[in-house]
């Protein structure tokens, strides 16, 4: 087990990011979860989650990211997914989140 961060959470103006990094699975996803928490209670108007390390995502991490995102739908911020590496869009498209969850272009 790894005590690497997956997360970094930064805020621009009205937009929080929560950066995601190497793999998120079982052993690291209460770290998304956290980072998920603290960037909707910053009160941003957006929550975007930079996907452009990742280059992993499991069903855990996949639940963090619908959590997230009903989080943020229940208190008005928009929530969207950027920059998924193609490994992790074709993980979002199989498990169908980007039916529910916004991707930005």
């Amino acid at each position: 087990m790894t005590d690497e961060p997956v997360t970094s959470l930064d805020r621009d103006a009205d937009v929080a990011t929560v950066a995601l990094q190497g793999e998120v699975d079982v052993l690291n996803v209460d770290q998304v979860r956290v980072a998920l928490v603290e960037a909707i209670e910053t009160r941003p108007r957006a929550l975007v989650v930079d996907m452009s390390q990742l280059s992993f995502i499991d069903s855990t991490g996949l639940g963090a990211i619908i959590f997230g995102f009903q989080r943020a739908r229940d208190e008005g911020i928009t929530f969207s997914l950027a920059r998924p590496t193609r490994g992790v869009h074709q993980i979002l498209v199989l498990s169908g989140v980007l039916e529910v969850v916004d991707l930005q272009q």
